[in-house]
């Protein structure tokens, strides 16, 4: 019988994007516990608060938190820009994690070439994980907008870069997955009786 290759996950996490307060304590508890070490996108490990601290200096956070501070002149109701974007990228237990993260970093340095990022694997639950966080604005100055069709190709990117590393994985659309099977067999018929004419 042939297996399915199992789908992959990119989920988008919103909560704590906009304030410098919340990244620095995400950018902390990403280098802590039994996951690996933080590292940015040099490399370069990101641990503790004073490494936190230095790549929200060297990401120029805290000025881009201050021009997005600029929509409470501007008008009314309007919530900051978010300052970054967070991504997590899963597949099932029993994926090679060593591999997932290479899959992940293939993926990151083609996808976020012009922005700067900072990824860690966890490894603290059953199905590996790597969290990204990606600076919501370009080196160029130009903002990251998120779309169905953004994901859907970050998706299969994701999946071919699994495949790379010799894991099985898919990225089928959300429409085709979830379809129900045509029904196989005679199809039911009605008695002519039971059909009235007006």
């Amino acid at each position: 019988m042939r297996t399915v290759a199992p789908e992959v996950i990119v989920k988008v996490v919103s909560r704590g994007s906009d304030t410098l307060e919340a990244i620095r304590v995400h950018v902390e508890r990403m280098g802590r516990g039994k996951h690996r070490a933080l590292e940015d996108d040099q490399g370069e490990p990101v641990r503790g608060r004073a490494a936190a601290s230095r790549l929200i200096e060297d990401w120029d956070l805290d000025l881009e938190a201050l021009l997005g501070r600029r929509v409470y002149i501007d008008g009314p109701g309007r919530k900051p820009s978010k300052l970054v974007h967070k991504f997590i990228f899963s597949m099932p237990a029993g994926t090679p994690s060593e591999k997932l993260l290479v899959a992940v970093r293939s993926f990151a340095v083609e996808e976020f070439a012009r922005h700067r990022y900072a990824l860690g694997l966890h490894t603290d639950e059953p199905h590996p994980h790597v969290h990204v966080i990606v600076k919501a604005v370009s080196e160029q100055g130009v903002r990251m907008n998120i779309r169905k069709a953004t994901l859907r190709g970050w998706r299969e990117g994701f999946a071919r870069h699994l495949r790379a590393q010799g894991i099985d994985a898919n990225a089928t659309r959300r429409v085709v997955r979830y379809r129900r099977p045509l029904i196989r067999g005679p199809v039911p018929s009605l008695p002519v009786s039971t059909y009235h004419r007006a």
